[in-house]
């Protein structure tokens, strides 16, 4: 099973969890988030396949999520159209994220990252 490795190779975290990646010999295919922006469809099926809150799903620290004041809009706004907006640039994904066939990792937790991926 290959993973699925999408990060922002600017962002210092996606740069610490890739050298992790490659430090433990973990073969993944590379995706940049900014060149190739997730799909609704791939975020559905990663939001579901992640049983996180969807809120987790944002890049909180971005200035995209600041600039749209996300942070007072989000909790009018349904899931459905949560997952629509992050669709529209990967700028608002959270980031890194690390894919496999039954788990969708967000952000880099070096523990849980170990759980998963050997």
């Amino acid at each position: 099973m290959m993973l699925k490795f999408i990060c922002y190779p600017k962002c210092t975290t996606c740069q610490r969890a890739k050298k992790w990646l490659d430090d433990n010999r973990i073969e993944y295919e590379l995706r940049d988030i900014k060149l190739d922006n997730p799909t609704l469809e791939e975020l559905t099926e990663w939001y579901n396949k992640s049983g996180l809150p969807i809120k987790k799903f944002f890049n909180t620290s971005g200035l995209l999520y600041k600039s749209l004041d996300l942070k007072n809009k989000l909790p009018e706004m349904s899931e459905d159209e949560m997952l629509k907006l992050l669709a529209t640039d990967g700028m608002l994904v959270k980031r890194p994220m690390l894919i496999g066939d039954n788990f969708v990792l967000v952000g880099f937790k070096e523990v849980e990252w170990y759980e998963f991926a050997r």
